[in-house]
């Protein structure tokens, strides 16, 4: 274990955790855009309905929500218990009282489906055509799944970066530690 210049120990891998599982969130929401995209055109499904549009839904990978968080750090008890470890502690912490030394990361909460209504076409031909002659089509917007699409790749893109940049402390760190 690494400790810095005051013995505190280092955690240099918590910040890879956070990043890894932002990557597998946004690859996530890139294979639902996927989906989207490929089932455009999908006017029967399994249960006999139009494919509906599906979205991600992200949430803090904390277990905690913001405000449970903050009733216990508002606790005068708590606030008291925080201040005398600071108080007796051999080392000097630059965190707030009571915060994790990584962040929690993110995970998939959900994937739900869109509730717009279908889009209805006239195609008397189309087997899937109801007695006026009109088809039902997802209410999917190619130009939307592109914008979302884009929206993953770069956040993916920018985790990536951070892992790199991870990386390269770790190894600094190991140079510095022989």
């Amino acid at each position: 274990m690494l400790r810095n210049h005051r013995g505190a120990a280092m955690n240099l891998f918590g910040m890879m955790d956070t990043s890894s599982s932002a990557l597998q969130a946004e690859r996530m929401r890139a294979e639902v855009v996927a989906a989207n995209m490929a089932n455009a055109e999908t006017t029967r499904t399994a249960d006999g309905t139009p494919y509906h549009r599906q979205h991600v839904v992200f949430a803090a990978g904390s277990q905690q929500s913001f405000a449970g968080a903050l009733s216990t750090q508002l606790d005068p008890a708590t606030q008291l218990a925080s201040l005398q470890a600071a108080a007796t502690s051999p080392t000097m912490s630059l965190s707030l009282p009571g915060a994790s030394p990584v962040a929690p990361g993110v995970q998939v909460a959900a994937v739900v489906q869109d509730t717009a209504p279908p889009l209805k076409r006239y195609d008397p031909g189309h087997p899937d055509a109801d007695a006026q002659g009109y088809v039902a089509y997802p209410d999917i917007n190619p130009l939307t799944e592109m914008v979302d699409l884009m929206g993953a790749t770069r956040s993916y893109g920018l985790n990536v970066s951070a892992v790199q940049a991870e990386k390269s402390m770790i190894s600094s760190s190991l140079e510095l530690a022989k």
